[in-house]
């Protein structure tokens, strides 16, 4: 579809040496007669960090709820380890959007935690011992040994959402999705979050969707980006992707790249107000495709 698409639908296959963890072949997903994207081609390797960026309503998040299995595609196929996406795969581990838990929800973030490991599709069975000692060592891994006794809804948002980090991470997912996991989070927790789950796919191998609108938290970390705006994308490297000239074809109207201080901001013209993005976070902004899926 693209000259950078092109260079870039193997590569990740290549640089891993082995099978992607996740491959969409001509993929695609519309409502009606609204297109998301089409003619996606993408190959994700182990241990490979990709991020998703996009307008509002651009279909990041729809993305991974057919990764997930909650939605099908309108074309094209998607295979998870070389098999058809099914729904509740143990393999991959979600991280959704932070909300804060409501008052008095007697669950603790150890039992938050446990799900992971002891949960199945029948419920939650009493943890055994080589399971408690592995509940444990996640609850140290993402540093919630202080508060894994405390209700989850008494937590403050960066604890709650190391919290969701260990359950996801908990039953040794091939793919870690991440659903703008950093939104309410101050620049503190942000890099926490983002360290906890560069750290899971650097020492497991696990690859990472990341969904967002702000890139600069894990600009450091990231390997590709996937970039979907008015049911067209690009894929490339931040540096490939991240430019005024490819931003503004994809819009089909000026776009600036602004670069300062290590930070990216990427801003829409006038002519198309209801077009422009900003990848500096903006506590203004809301979530993405809400009220759109």
């Amino acid at each position: 579809m693209t000259t950078i698409q092109d260079q870039t639908r193997t590569a990740a296959a290549q640089r891993s040496g082995g099978p992607a963890v996740l491959a969409l072949h001509d993929a695609g997903l519309s409502y009606g007669a609204r297109k998301l994207w089409d003619g996606l081609d993408l190959d994700v390797a182990p241990g490979e960090f990709l991020a998703v960026l996009g307008p509002n309503g651009a279909g990041k998040t729809s993305l991974l709820r057919t990764v997930l299995g909650q939605q099908r595609l309108t074309s094209g196929s998607m295979t998870f380890l070389g098999q058809p996406i099914r729904r509740g795969h143990r393999r991959i581990g979600y991280i959704p959007q932070q909300r804060l838990m409501e008052s008095g929800t007697p669950l603790r973030a150890r039992d938050m935690i446990a799900q992971g490991v002891t949960g199945h599709r029948w419920g939650i069975r009493p943890e055994r011992g080589a399971e408690r000692e592995r509940i444990d060592r996640i609850i140290d891994e993402v540093g919630a040994t202080a508060f894994a006794d405390a209700p989850v809804a008494e937590l403050s948002g960066g604890e709650q959402q190391r919290t969701r980090v260990g359950q996801a991470i908990a039953a040794d997912p091939a793919l870690l999705l991440c659903d703008e996991p950093l939104i309410s989070l101050d620049l503190r927790h942000q890099r926490g979050v983002t360290e906890l789950i560069d750290r899971q796919r650097r020492q497991q191998g696990a690859a990472v969707l990341f969904v967002t609108h702000d890139v600069n938290p894990i600009l450091d970390v990231v390997d590709r980006v996937l970039y979907i705006a008015g049911g067209r994308f690009r894929i490339g490297s931040p540096d490939e992707v991240l430019r005024a000239d490819v931003l503004s074809d994809l819009y089909g109207t000026p776009v600036d790249v602004v670069r300062t201080m290590g930070r990216i901001v990427i801003v829409g013209g006038a002519e198309a107000p209801g077009e422009h993005h900003h990848c500096e976070a903006d506590p203004h902004t809301p979530g993405p495709d809400e009220g759109r899926l």
